[in-house]
């Protein structure tokens, strides 16, 4: 079953089920989903890949907005991004933590000869493409400055 598909049916069981914080989040995903497939010089259709993407970067939208709601002390708008990012990340794969990280981070700074913090652009480009999907930049940019630190 492809993302989409999955996406779709989850919006019917939502609708069923009257989860509207659900049903808001997955009809975000679907919209985004469908403007990029209806996207000039599209293919007519997202990959999995690319909606792996996508959904990447609204969860990173959503927990940013809920940050500066919290820096600005409305909770009652931050609980709901929170909630919404919380439903999109059920269709990522699992994140790799930190110490996940560390042992795959070193062994591309050893492959790259990477030797103190002036390498950290290059180790960086290597592990974002090599860690694609599995963490987030954040969290690789910050073990790879840690190890070469």
């Amino acid at each position: 079953m492809t993302l989409t598909d999955r996406i779709n049916n989850d919006i019917k069981e939502a609708m069923k089920a009257k989860h509207a914080a659900k049903l808001t989040a997955l009809r975000a995903i679907k919209a985004q989903l469908l403007l990029a497939a209806t996207a000039q010089g599209s293919s007519g259709g997202t990959s999995d890949e690319e909606g792996i993407k996508m959904l990447q970067k609204q969860v990173k939208q959503r927990k940013e907005s809920a940050e500066v709601y919290v820096q600005q002390g409305r909770q009652d708008l931050a609980d709901p991004e929170l909630a919404e990012a919380a439903f999109i990340e059920e269709y990522l794969p699992k994140q790799l933590t930190e110490d996940e990280l560390k042992p795959l981070i070193a062994a591309i700074i050893s492959r790259m000869g990477a030797a103190g913090p002036q390498d950290l652009g290059k180790v960086m480009g290597a592990a974002s493409k090599e860690l694609a999907g599995k963490a987030d930049g954040k969290t690789i940019s910050g073990v790879v400055k840690a190890l070469l630190g």
